[in-house]
């Protein structure tokens, strides 16, 4: 029986119910969709009793299935106000799987102000009141937690970030390695949880069965043929080799990595951070590629050492580049890694606080490329620097707090490491999306420099992005040649529960994904007007092709008639 646990602190009460027969075939973000949309009012605060958490696994996570393993959260966000959803690697939806545990639902508050962990097993849910891991940053907290419950266990947990209900935090996740490396980062969705009074939430699945697979040959010969496509992809077979930073060549010479807060523009030695030198020197220090998920065939997470040949982060990713780097004229691989480090401890997300630290260099307060600044900011953030508490809630705060006006959001939400002019589809994404500015919610490189047909190509790209991320499975272990993996998505399902879906159906869970998380945002007042991009999007040329977001807005605003 696949059960939702729904866990109130506002009386520290856990209550098990079987999950309905209309969830069957939902998870993960769709499962949090159809949840919140009907149950959570979009008037609410984000940060009031009445908002509720969801965490979901996928549909498959529990089988093993290669890059079927993604974990979803989902609420009312604080930092667009609107539905979202963030997914995160890891080890979590596996374990949850294994439990039968459908989705946890986390809403009320406290009555007290006090600090909990809720620890799950095979034998239900218990809150447990933790004030001593109150201010801990999630590498200390995670360590502390794996000595006291084993290292067999799985952990989300929240920094001080998420703890002071930031609208640019995270929530951490752990991977193979038993590291907060992975997040849920878009979106502040910490927040949520630390307005919850819960620093983490701990997975213990020992013991538990494996899940049944009504067809196992079907699924064996699925998984195979998965595997043979990911083999036979070139381009997955890059981002095995370097990560996702094998795209850094491609993206800064189109002009769509930014640079100088989105001014554009090559930053001088550049090189430093493309993939196959992070390869090289990481190389040389001991680090390593994996996995962050158990089944990942693509294994695309950098495991970085620093100088010191010691670890220094992990999942090293192109857009942490990108928001720490190069938009803020840095280039400094070790240096980029101890902020993305200190993110991962704080629990902030790397686009967020890359985007808000811009905005400060847009003003003159801090020069462009001044990486010890940066770093200094990120250290002090835990002691209540001043600055640090004004990127702690987003770019469009910072930027409105310094009385900017030239602003690289949507919904509220920083533009991640894809400038919409020299990437038309995602700026349709960008606009459009029920998530805001979100590159997970559909990115589409072809021709991606002409306005034509790029509505259509987004809204593509974006059901896809709502079915995988409904199903569980891992973007970056998308094809080339992405709608294959509607067939293998279809198969994997039928193997499981014995049904005998297509690949429409399989589109149709992306599609209804949408309408719901629409269906919500409209309640809280979100209309067409909300799917602009800032002006300086048309009309400033951005080099070195000096295009400009150039999509006609009717064709933007009927994308989902």
């Amino acid at each position: 029986m696949e059960s939702i646990i729904r866990i109130d602190m506002a009386d520290l009460s856990v209550r098990v119910e079987e999950s309905p027969r209309k969830y069957k075939l939902l998870g993960g973000r769709g499962l949090s969709a159809t949840i919140l949309n009907g149950e959570v009012s979009g008037t609410i605060h984000p940060l009031s009793s009445n908002n509720k958490l969801v965490v979901a696994p996928g549909l498959l996570a529990g089988t093993m299935a290669p890059s079927f393993g993604r974990i979803s959260m989902g609420a009312k966000s604080p930092l667009t106000k609107t539905i979202k959803e963030s997914n995160a690697g890891g080890t979590l939806a596996q374990k949850l799987d294994l439990l039968n545990i459908k989705a946890l639902v986390i809403e009320g508050k406290p009555r007290e102000k006090e600090t909990y962990i809720l620890f799950i097993d095979s034998t239900g849910a218990q809150i447990i009141p933790a004030p001593e891991s109150s201010g801990l940053m999630n590498y200390e907290l995670v360590a502390g937690l794996r000595k006291r419950y084993g290292e067999d266990i799985g952990v989300i947990s929240i920094g001080p970030a998420g703890e002071e209900k930031m609208s640019a935090s995270t929530i951490a996740v752990t991977d193979q390695d038993g590291r907060p490396s992975r997040h849920a980062a878009r979106g502040g969705l910490g927040a949520v949880l630390g307005s919850k009074g819960i620093k983490a939430i701990i997975i213990n699945a020992k013991g538990a069965e494996p899940v049944k697979i009504i067809n196992r040959g079907l699924f064996k010969e699925t998984v195979k043929d998965l595997i043979e496509i990911i083999k036979q992809d070139k381009g997955l077979q890059l981002t095995s080799k370097f990560g996702t930073p094998s795209v850094i060549k491609f993206t800064s010479k189109l002009g769509s990595m930014p640079s100088w807060n989105y001014h554009g523009g090559e930053v001088p030695n550049i090189a430093n951070i493309f993939g196959d030198t992070i390869s090289k020197i990481n190389s040389s220090r001991g680090g390593k590629m994996h996995g962050c998920m158990p089944g990942c065939a693509v294994q695309c997470s950098i495991v970085f050492n620093g100088s010191d040949n010691k670890h220094l982060t992990s999942a090293l990713e192109y857009e942490t580049l990108a928001m720490l780097g190069t938009n803020l004229g840095i280039v400094n691989l070790d240096a980029i890694a101890q902020m993305d480090r200190l993110c991962d401890e704080l629990g902030l997300d790397t686009i967020e606080t890359g985007s808000a630290i811009a905005q400060f260099m847009e003003a003159g307060i801090i020069e462009f490329g001044d990486q010890e600044r940066v770093i200094k900011i990120l250290e002090d953030f835990k002691n209540g620097d001043y600055i640090g508490r004004i990127v702690g809630q987003g770019c469009a705060f910072t930027a409105h707090y310094l009385g900017l006006d030239r602003v690289p959001v949507s919904k509220g939400q920083a533009f991640p490491a894809h400038d919409p002019r020299a990437c038309k589809a995602v700026g349709v994404t960008y606009s459009t999306s029920p998530m805001g500015a979100d590159h997970t919610a559909g990115i589409d490189y072809n021709d991606s420099l002409s306005p034509e047909g790029k509505v259509m190509r987004s809204l593509d790209i974006q059901t896809l992005s709502a079915a995988i991320d409904t199903v569980g499975y891992c973007m970056l272990a998308l094809p080339t040649n992405a709608p294959l993996i509607y067939d293998i998505m279809a198969r994997l399902i039928n193997a499981r529960y014995g049904t005998a879906l297509s690949k429409e159906d399989i589109l149709n869970i992306g599609k209804n994904t949408i309408k719901e998380e629409l269906s919500f945002n409209h309640s809280a007042g979100w209309t067409g007007i909300h799917n602009r991009l800032p002006d300086f999007m048309r009309t400033e040329k951005l080099p070195p092709h000096d295009v400009v977001f150039d999509v006609p807005q009717d064709e933007i605003d009927s994308i989902f008639d």
